[in-house]
């Protein structure tokens, strides 16, 4: 839709994270006469009422991209799930209320694949989604965050209020987060490799037995699907954004083992959780819905996202030997 974002006002929470910075540029790249207005944490808490209705009236803004949450690894959603579970709720429902009292025009939330029941059958259908309880690593977060498609569905049924529901998977690529406190897979297992290649460690060690499988997408497509959804989407029904790839969790450190060149051993952790066991989406109502398909090849998205820490990360994590 050619000129959909000229003249509009949008507001992208979470747009000075990794997904929202990346989101932000695609934008601007779509329109010259787009303004985009983040909400800072240290100015507004988009956990807090008023300050949520002080973004809106600061803003003028009449499009929403939701991307702002609490988020992090298997270890950080163990260590504070209600946290997780608290912020991640009263930001989306507190927003898409204060939203709809402002009259905006479209509001697009952005789930998360973590709210998908532990065993659901492979490839994840958008129709399965309620079928059963999260794995409950990532519960507290994928439920806080389920919550908010009922929320979105119950708005458009009784105030025509046009808000769409968004499932990225796990996404990756340049500026993720690269620390080993709250990091997903990848950039963990990039930094580890590269630092212990630096230091000549025999080994490293990865949590689980490596036998889950997930699908990633990178950070790039996802900023692209999120645009095209909510330039051409105005349906309650989820949408799952993935790339329709599949790779062991033991393939994939082996596989950023040998980009990075670190030549020694994967000792395997397995009093550590391996998380929901098979994850891989149905990615055909993206297309049917919105005529929407990830393009990066996953070697290739690796591959950039590598080279991106490389060239960017602080001193202070440059491993000296010995």
């Amino acid at each position: 839709m050619s000129g959909y974002w000229d003249g509009r006002t949008v507001m992208v929470t979470g747009g000075a994270g990794f997904l929202g910075s990346h989101l932000v540029e695609e934008l601007r790249a779509r329109s010259d006469d787009v303004d985009v207005f983040v909400p800072r944490s240290d100015e507004y808490d988009l956990r807090d009422r008023t300050d949520i209705r002080r973004a809106f009236s600061d803003s003028g803004a009449d499009v929403v991209l939701h991307l702002a949450a609490t988020v992090g690894g298997i270890g950080a959603n163990r260590e504070n799930p209600g946290q997780y579970f608290y912020d991640n709720a009263i930001m989306g429902i507190e927003l898409l209320e204060i939203a709809r009292q402002f009259d905006v025009d479209k509001f697009t939330i952005l789930g998360t694949i973590c709210s998908y029941p532990k065993h659901t059958e492979v490839p994840f259908s958008e129709d399965d989604l309620f079928d059963g309880y999260p794995e409950e690593t990532n519960a507290p977060y994928g439920i806080a965050k389920k919550a908010l498609l009922t929320q979105s569905r119950a708005y458009r049924k009784q105030y025509d209020f046009n808000s769409i529901y968004l499932m990225p998977v796990n996404l990756y690529g340049p500026r993720d987060d690269f620390d080993l406190e709250t990091s997903h897979v990848i950039p963990a297992i990039i930094r580890k490799c590269i630092e212990a290649r630096e230091r000549g460690d025999d080994s490293i060690t990865a949590w689980g037995t490596g036998k889950p499988t997930r699908e990633f997408l990178y950070v790039k497509d996802a900023a692209d699907g999120i645009l095209t959804a909510t330039e051409r989407y105005d349906e309650s029904d989820p949408v799952n954004l993935g790339s329709g790839m599949e790779i062991s969790i033991r393939s994939l450190i082996e596989t950023i083992a040998d980009f990075t060149g670190f030549e020694g051993d994967i000792e395997w952790d397995t009093s550590k959780p391996d998380g929901q066991p098979r994850r891989k989406l149905d990615t055909s109502r993206a297309r049917e819905r919105f005529d929407w398909e990830a393009t990066t090849s996953f070697e290739t998205g690796l591959r950039r996202t590598i080279d991106w820490y490389e060239a960017n990360r602080p001193l202070n994590s440059r491993s000296i030997t010995g």
